[in-house]
């Protein structure tokens, strides 16, 4: 169980672990940078399939997983530069346990997917999913579109396997496995409507594109840490 400095209750609560096109990173970078927050929690995995990786950035510590609360929204973000590849039950689990400690009315859940060969490459169209039928009423007075097919894999495909707390999932096409801003912008775009959360996406592409390199930076840097790693134990084991 995570260690929170805070606890408020009846949170709605975000998560944001990489997956394709590192739309869940980028979009809770920026909402961590627009919305008032403070950081009230942290966690590594110490798990031998993942490197203990930290991150550097404007002269600043970005730890590998952190949870951050807006008051004035009553919303928790979970931001991650941790990629959950093989330990994406271990990730949903973490995410349910603070949704647990803070009695979460709802779960939120981001991701790129896949957008079909013929998609117009100029348009990242969003999506939702979800089991509760409630939400989908509410999302479909908004006019959004229900992900009717395809497949969800990851932290997303875990946590609504195994939520008790209604989750919605929101998707927006991407068109590279590279980190994409502007599915990120959509999927801002839709939250900002979704929960009214007043952030000025006016300039958000232009914005955006920024955090795409900042993103992208940061992962470029993971990675060769990563590999000058496994080069260590090469060495090591002859």
């Amino acid at each position: 169980m995570v260690e929170l400095s805070k606890k408020p209750k009846g949170v709605t609560v975000i998560e944001g672990f990489p997956g394709l096109g590192v739309v869940s990173t980028i979009t809770t970078s920026f909402l961590l940078e627009h919305l008032e927050t403070e950081q009230i929690g942290k966690h590594y995995f110490e798990e031998k399939e993942v490197a203990p990786i930290i991150s550097i950035h404007n002269c600043q510590l970005i730890d590998p997983v952190s949870v951050h609360y807006s008051k004035k929204y009553n919303l928790v973000i979970i931001h991650s530069i941790t990629s959950p590849l093989y330990i994406e039950w271990k990730a949903a689990n973490f995410v349910l346990d603070i949704c647990k400690e803070l009695k979460a009315k709802e779960l939120i859940t981001l991701e790129g997917i896949a957008a079909p060969p013929t998609a117009n490459k100029q348009v990242n169209n969003t999506y939702y999913f979800t089991k509760n039928k409630q939400i989908e009423k509410n999302l479909l007075n908004m006019k959004l579109s229900c992900l009717g097919e395809g497949s969800i894999i990851g932290v997303t495909a875990a946590l609504l396997e195994k939520s008790d707390v209604p989750v919605t999932a929101f998707f927006a096409d991407t068109f590279s496995n590279l980190p994409d801003s502007r599915a990120a912008a959509k999927i801002i775009e839709l939250l900002d409507k979704y929960l009214g959360l007043q952030v000025d996406y006016e300039p958000l592409l232009q914005q955006a594109e920024q955090f795409e390199k900042a993103i992208k930076d940061i992962f470029k840097k993971a990675q060769q840490t990563q590999e000058v790693k496994e080069k260590k134990d090469l060495s090591y084991f002859g």
